[in-house]
């Protein structure tokens, strides 16, 4: 964790503290302030299928909650550890977290209880008849709703170039800030604000075919997993990618 400088010109960015805990590499990240915690409280997600949360002045780690059994036994997948945490997102209006895991049709919602600083799995919210995996996510101020979005940009043997695909989820309304009493539920096309003109805008067109959008969501499957395993390298290669290091190169 860093701080900015008060004379950036003057300086790079000081380090406050450091967050150690993951096992594996650390995938996205994202900040919970509420007038309880004003300095804010960090939470991450990693290769390791944890959610973890942490106290970002002392860079200790404050609670873990371990996600990949759940969203296996959610996706009822056969491919081995497919559960690596890809996207987190907190929704303003409450203390939850969404989480987007690699091959969960859904997403996974934690609940972050701040007096005793600790994450636990509320539910997952299914995604039913589409093989939606998002790949991201944002929340909406105003409205109470949870946006996802997966998509290809290269979609090799299709007529198609690229596909993007959204989603809304609702049900995270100031109005209801325990969450236990929230019934999170993923809207119909025809129920997302802004209707078919957002749509249109935002997927190319109103209405995705389905061999084109099965097509999209193989072509995302492998780009997560050439992006998620670390790349091995021959001896000759690893010691020619070290040479041309940006910080090797001569300036001048």
């Amino acid at each position: 964790v860093t701080v900015f400088p008060k004379k950036p010109l003057d300086g790079a960015h000081e380090v406050q503290s450091f967050c150690l805990g993951h096992t594996e590499f650390v995938s996205c990240l994202a900040f919970i302030c509420t007038p309880d915690s004003p300095q804010g409280i960090l939470v991450s997600g990693g290769g390791d299928s944890t959610v973890r949360m942490w106290d970002i002045i002392s860079g200790s780690l404050l609670d873990t909650c371990a996600v990949g059994a759940k969203a296996q036994f959610e996706s009822d997948t056969t491919e081995g550890n497919c559960s690596t945490v890809t996207d987190i997102c907190t929704i303003p209006a409450c203390t939850l977290i969404a989480v987007a895991i690699q091959s969960l049709r859904g997403i996974m919602l934690l609940s972050c209880d701040l007096s005793s600083r600790t994450l636990s799995v509320m539910k997952v919210v299914s995604i039913i008849g589409e093989n939606f995996v998002p790949t991201s996510l944002g929340s909406s101020i105003s409205g109470g709703l949870l946006w996802m979005v997966t998509g290809a940009s290269k979609l090799r043997g299709s007529d198609v170039s690229s596909l993007s695909r959204v989603k809304v989820i609702s049900g995270f309304e100031k109005s209801s800030p325990d969450a236990s009493e929230q019934e999170p539920a993923v809207l119909v096309d025809s129920e997302i604000p802004g209707g078919a003109k957002l749509l249109e805008k935002l997927q190319g067109s109103i209405s995705v075919d389905e061999k084109v959008f099965l097509a999209a969501a193989d072509a995302v499957k492998t780009a997560m997993c050439n992006l998620l395993i670390k790349k091995q390298y021959s001896d000759e290669k690893r010691e020619f990618r070290k040479r041309t290091r940006n910080d090797r190169k001569s300036k001048h």
